[in-house]
């Protein structure tokens, strides 16, 4: 006999949660709540703060707990209808905003309220989000201001206590962007702006009005935007900001002069210049100074009465940088009589018409170089020699790249006579021929490698050179572009970066390498064959990059 159907089992319990809205009890498909988000009560003892005016009597009483339990709170953002469109009331508004940087109003009663906000349905403290949003990037952060009013007082939080700020304006942005955000930073002390945008005397005039307790400011320029900046916008915003230490500006080909007067502007980077008629730089605390002008520049600056200047007006400066086709032993004698002994850097470069007898000025004038960078100037061994004989004990930085009169035996009495060097960049220096090149290059310490003019003289060097370099601290060195060398040993082990870029005649089997810490190498242009021995006698676990792309 067949067996009888066993019953159905009985229904089990619904353990999915409920489909009714948890603030007012109406089915949540396509409905929107308008009730409040309930709160818990204070811990104080006090009762439960009033609903909001526009909310109604019995969503209200639906909302409220009984008993001592405290209520649950619910997430700021409700997932619950998110698929439904949103009523006026929840949407975000963009106008809020601009109470971003003002504190909140509220009673004592509202304390815990301001003290927490519901993320995911749970209590998040505020410092804890706003610690959270600080990571973002300013863009990032605008938009949680946008979320409810919760994100919005935690991005608040966020601008009032930014200390940096990155910003990138784009070309299709006002100035009026920057004086819609920079007022909210009332603690900013550092400022960093990429500009895509002109710069002229109206961005200047925002930055000086919304930025009061402003230290560092740096202004960089895109490829297609331009500075409009003249020498009286750049004084004028000096002279408005006292508190002002770090100065650092781009693309500045509008800047016809220069007059600037201040007790607190300690760094100053001007880049991109194009001729300066008056330079007259009154700052007694400034320690660095950096003029780059245009190398296409042929006008009318006047660097020996600037050098001259230096050592009444400025006179605890102790790190210099100017680049200008300009430069000559005139204006390193100028330097000299401004008798600024604490400099410890000092860059002179670009300019082809210094010889050792700057470098013999540099020596009486200068006690403890650390750097010095005489980049395509025309100084020969014996001016590298006076340089070891005067710094044995300070130099750890050389440069000496498009030195076409530097030869292997400069370099080689650099290397053994200073022992404290960790830095040499020599490169473009020993070349075959310049004229046959596509074009005198500086290149960074990492393998990167721009295009400059010619400045200097070229010098056919003797190919078949052998370089011989032993040391025991150095710990970068460039020789890129150096095409004469057809041989070279290095026996150094604590090296880490060697760039031989453009080493066309560099034989495999005459290179030996013993830099057991080795982990940078830049063979760009190389033969392949050298590239494989740079491979079989670099340690290949300790070797982080072999850059081997055109450069």
């Amino acid at each position: 006999m067949a067996s009888q159907p066993k019953p159905p089992p009985p229904p089990r319990p619904k353990t999915r949660g409920n489909y009714n809205c948890g603030r007012c009890g109406q089915p949540k498909k396509g409905h929107v709540c308008v009730a409040p988000v309930p709160v818990a009560a204070p811990s104080g003892g006090g009762g439960a703060p009033s609903p909001s005016p526009s909310t109604s009597s019995g969503a209200a009483s639906a909302s409220g707990g009984g008993g001592g339990e405290p209520h649950r709170l619910r997430r700021a953002l409700s997932f619950d209808e998110a698929g439904t469109p949103s009523s006026p009331e929840k949407k975000p508004k963009v106008e809020g905003d601009v109470e971003m940087g003002e504190p909140e109003e509220g009673g004592g009663e509202d304390d815990d309220d301001d003290a927490v906000m519901e993320v995911g349905g749970r209590p998040v403290p505020r410092e804890v989000m706003a610690e959270v949003l600080r990571r973002l990037g300013p863009r990032g952060v605008m938009a949680a201001a946008g979320v409810s009013r919760g994100w919005r007082d935690c991005a608040g939080r966020v601008w009032r206590a930014a200390d940096e700020l990155r910003l990138r304006v784009l070309a299709g942005s006002g100035a009026g962007i920057l004086a819609a955000l920079l007022p909210r930073c009332a603690a900013l002390s550092c400022l960093h702006l990429r500009m895509e945008r002109d710069v002229d005397a109206t961005t200047l005039a925002c930055l000086a009005s919304s930025c009061p307790s402003l230290k560092t400011l740096e202004i960089t320029m895109a490829a297609n935007a331009t500075n409009r900046m003249t020498g009286e916008d750049l004084n004028h915003f000096v002279s408005e900001k006292p508190s002002l230490s770090v100065l650092k500006i781009g693309g500045c080909s509008n800047l016809d002069f220069i007059n600037l007067c201040s007790s607190s502007l300690s760094v100053l980077w001007l880049s991109d210049l194009c001729s300066l008629s008056k330079s007259v730089m009154n700052c007694l605390n400034m320690s660095e100074l950096s003029l780059c002008f245009e190398q296409q520049s042929n006008g009318c600056t006047d660097l020996v009465s600037l050098m001259d200047a230096m050592g009444r007006t400025c006179p605890n400066l102790n790190k210099m940088h100017i680049s200008s086709n300009q430069l000559s032993n005139e204006a390193v004698f100028a330097l000299e009589s401004a008798n600024l002994r604490g400099l410890c850097m000092l860059s002179l470069i670009l300019g082809s018409k210094i010889t050792d007898a700057a470098v013999a000025s540099i020596v009486r004038s200068c006690t403890s170089l650390e750097l010095l960078d005489l980049s395509g100037s025309s100084i020969s061994d014996n001016g590298v020699g006076m340089i070891c004989k005067a710094f044995p004990q300070t130099l750890s930085r050389l440069l000496l790249a498009l030195c076409p009169n530097v030869t292997t035996r400069g370099i080689q009495l650099a290397t053994a006579q200073l022992p404290l060097l960790q830095l040499m960049d020599c490169g473009m220096s020993l070349c075959t021929n310049l004229n046959n090149e596509k074009g005198p290059m500086f290149g960074d310490i990492n393998g990167g490698i721009r295009i400059i003019r010619k400045l200097c003289a070229a010098k056919k060097q003797p190919i078949h050179q052998k370089l011989i370099i032993k040391h025991s601290n150095l710990k970068k060195l460039s020789l890129w572009g150096c095409s004469a060398i057809d041989a070279l040993y290095v026996n150094c082990p604590e090296l880490n970066d060697l760039n031989l870029n453009s080493c066309t005649n560099l034989h495999p089997e005459r290179l030996l390498l013993q830099c057991p810490n080795l982990k940078n190498v830049h063979a760009a242009g190389c033969q392949d064959m050298l590239i494989g021995a740079i491979r079989n006698q670099v340690n290949v676990n300790q070797l982080n990059h072999l850059f081997l792309a055109s450069g």
